[in-house]
């Protein structure tokens, strides 16, 4: 019987998997393209690039499957996080943070 309910909801499983997370290669792209050193993985331009693209992902998602509310309230933390990354940013190195803003056009 685990079996039958197991193969019932694989198929939206799978298709969960593969439109709302980023893969390791997607997430090593992404480091490299806003990494600011070699062994950069961590500045606040990789993080906010991750979550600009999670962000991304998760709203296609959510446009498709739009009762899904606990993907809704990860969303809407994700956003938050990122604004105050962006806000951080901002703050202390403004330079970086227009260079940023440019390059992942988030502002108009």
């Amino acid at each position: 019987m685990p079996g039958s309910i197991y193969r019932l909801f694989m198929p939206f499983i799978v298709d969960n998997i593969s439109t709302m997370s980023l893969t390791t290669k997607e997430k090593e792209k992404i480091i490299s393209k806003y990494r600011i050193h070699n062994k950069d993985t961590g500045s606040y331009e990789v993080q906010i690039a991750i979550f600009t693209e999670e962000i991304k992902r998760l709203s296609s998602h959510l446009k498709k499957h739009p009762k899904d509310n606990h993907s809704r309230r990860g969303l809407l933390q994700m956003v938050s996080k990122r604004k105050r990354l962006l806000d951080y940013l901002k703050e202390e190195y403004p330079k970086r943070y227009s260079a940023l803003v440019k390059k992942l056009g988030l502002r108009k």
